[in-house]
């Protein structure tokens, strides 16, 4: 039997706040430590874990410490790498716990974790990273001991942005930019992204900010998708790891943990009603309920209108302040045109009003969601008549731009866009 120990960043200081107990190699129990309850101070890691002297069961601990690690073919990667069965989740935390999307770390009860380092990144391994796609990036995962969430081959790696340089970050290091290789199947994929973001900016929603590594010819095989960890930030006194400043991290959890809703379960079940539940976590726990609950319902909006219907719970996440004491809803994210593809599903990752299929979805179904998630119809519906009206030129403007950097596939994927996303619909 293996024990676990979770800690977390709070203020750029580690702390210790529980343990997870192995029972067999499938099922683990969590529960926090007693001096961490002791303190005045303490806060739960999850809304799904509230403190509390008990052990969480193993559904309960499954599902949100699952929630952390990679999925699909990476994680399948990983399994191998470790030994372990693709089920083993305990032995891929194990292995990828070090640094996670949020404040939370995970190591071996004996273990001292190693020390902090960068190592720089010549052009030659970036270039392999963007030909290479998922089976270099779960190498990387392999090697620095990263857990980022999620099917696309990803890393986190850190950036120095005077120097235009990428860092390799190893030991307990934190990166501060998550970086995506193109999909082998969804042609001009990171140049899917970058536009619906920049659309998604120019519209006026709450992102992070994100470019693209063009390592050749502007070609999927040459490029990376790079975001800007918002769960990341420099202190006024950052620690440093070979003479570079380390950020801190700030916790979060995505709406699937923070529901506890395992991550397999990600796509709305019928009758589950998950976009409710999401407005009623920020209506009851968020420091500013009302703007968040807006704020979501741009993205909810925004996503119709871009034709994204890969918008499911795990792409939505709460992020908490340096002491961890408050909560707000997180920039959107993951934010592509599913629509473009003819080979993506047409159905949403959540009902919208009376349905959850992009072309049966309108104005109407809009109205009808916002009398069901509580919010003012006539503040609901001037939102998505402000959105759609700025859509198109926000759309072209990031085109613009785009094109004017290169990347020639900016007209047919706008053009997609325009024609297959629900805007077209209006």
């Amino acid at each position: 039997m293996r024990t676990l120990k979770v800690r977390i960043e709070r203020g750029g200081r580690m702390i210790s706040v529980g343990v997870i107990t192995e029972k067999n190699p499938m099922e683990a129990e969590f529960s926090y430590l007693p001096e961490y309850l002791e303190r005045a101070d303490s806060v739960p890691i999850s809304l799904s874990l509230p403190l509390q002297t008990e052990a969480f069961s193993s559904g309960q601990t499954r599902n949100f410490f699952d929630g952390m690690l990679p999925e699909g073919f990476t994680r399948r990667s990983v399994a191998q790498w470790v030994r372990a069965d693709e089920d083993d989740y305990l032995s891929i935390l194990d292995s990828l716990g070090r640094e996670c999307l949020g404040a939370i770390q995970i190591v071996e009860e004996s273990a001292v974790p190693p020390e902090p380092e960068y190592r720089k990144l010549s052009m030659e391994e970036i270039r392999a990273l963007a030909a290479e796609g998922a089976s270099r990036s779960a190498e990387i995962l392999k090697q620095t001991h990263l857990s980022l969430t999620g099917a696309t081959g990803k890393v986190g790696l850190y950036y120095r942005k005077e120097e235009d340089a990428w860092y390799f970050p190893a030991g307990t290091a934190p990166s501060t930019h998550i970086v995506k290789q193109s999909h082998v199947r969804l042609k001009n994929i990171v140049l899917n992204e970058q536009l619906a973001l920049r659309t998604a900016a120019n519209a006026g929603l709450d992102v992070p900010e994100s470019f693209i590594i063009d390592a050749g010819g502007g070609e999927d095989k040459d490029v990376l998708f790079a975001t800007r960890r918002y769960d990341r930030i420099f202190g006024e006194m950052p620690r440093y790891a070979n003479s570079m400043p380390m950020p801190m991290r700030l916790h979060q959890e995505d709406f699937a943990q923070a529901l506890g809703i395992r991550a397999i379960n990600k796509y709305e079940q019928p009758g589950k009603n998950y976009l409710f539940r999401m407005f009623d976590v920020l209506q009851k726990y968020s420091a500013d309920p009302i703007a968040d609950r807006m704020k979501l319902w741009d993205v909810v909006i925004f996503d119709y209108l871009v034709g994204n219907t890969d918008n499911h719970i795990k792409n939505c996440s709460l992020l908490y302040s340096p002491d961890l004491r408050q909560k707000r809803l997180a920039p959107a994210y993951d934010i592509v045109s599913t629509a473009v593809y003819p080979e993506s599903t047409r159905t949403m990752a959540y009902r919208i009003g009376d349905s959850a299929e992009l072309d049966a979805i309108s104005r109407e179904s809009f109205v009808m969601a916002a009398e069901e998630l509580r919010i003012g119809r006539s503040l609901a519906m001037r939102h998505f008549d402000a959105l759609a009206d700025r859509f198109e030129k926000a759309l072209e403007d990031a085109a613009d731009t785009l094109r004017e950097s290169g990347f020639v596939h900016t007209d047919e994927l706008r053009e997609a866009i325009l024609s297959r996303g629900g805007y077209s619909r209006l």
